[in-house]
């Protein structure tokens, strides 16, 4: 029986949104300005695209691609928190995402993986949701060298990632706005917020104990 998806205790939050949302460069910005408060997860989907996996659309490629994006995701997380056990995570996307990008019901993602869409939204104390520039309209065009999708299926990826992790009990959806600057600035003061937010919850925790050794045979 596969591992349940916990968070072991460390705070993390995820940023995702259909492409073109501005969440990678709202990512860069938060972690130069807070310093030594967050530690990064970089983007699973970039480093196995560009370490190798083609990048088409046949369904059985496809859900090969993503079972390998959810395994990655959820390690270089634990990874990371082993790294900087006193940072909040700031994830460039989360394991849910992958359900988007399924073939088919999102549903059969979770099934393959043997989880499940509450499971892995526990693993994260808050959910960033920045909303594609496609959906009012704008070009996706730049950033992102592995992006390939177009203004229509931006769209439609925007909304079946919302349709997941807006279940999520701490949602907060970055809107799209015309000034990139402004939804910029509107998604720093959020994430200061929430990063605030969980060390203070984090930090008045009490202490867990630890774990007793067993005795040595004799």
């Amino acid at each position: 029986m596969r591992k349940k998806a916990t968070r072991n205790g460390h705070c993390r939050i995820v940023l995702t949104g259909g492409p073109g949302g501005g969440k990678t460069t709202a990512a860069d910005l938060f972690r130069r300005e807070m310093g030594d408060r967050v530690a990064m997860v970089p983007e699973a989907a970039t480093m196995v695209f560009t370490g190798g996996f083609p990048r088409v659309h046949e369904p059985l490629a496809v859900h090969a691609a993503q079972r390998a994006i959810y395994h990655v995701q959820r390690n270089l997380e634990d990874v990371q928190a082993a790294l900087f056990p006193d940072r909040v995570l700031l994830c460039d996307r989360g394991t849910v995402d992958g359900a988007a990008y399924w073939p088919g019901e999102s549903d059969g993602f979770f099934e393959e993986l043997e989880t499940s869409l509450d499971e892995e939204l526990q693993r994260y104390d808050a959910v960033i949701f920045f909303e594609s520039a496609a959906v009012g309209g704008m070009g996706i065009e730049g950033g992102n060298p592995i992006r390939n999708e177009t203004q229509e299926q931006a769209v439609q990826l925007d909304r079946g990632l919302y349709s997941l992790w807006s279940r999520h009990p701490r949602f907060i959806l970055v809107p799209h706005n015309p000034s990139f600057f402004k939804k910029i600035s509107f998604a720093l003061a959020v994430l200061e917020g929430i990063v605030t937010e969980l060390q203070c919850a984090h930090d008045a925790a009490p202490p867990r104990q630890g774990r007793r050794r067993p005795k040595p045979r004799r």
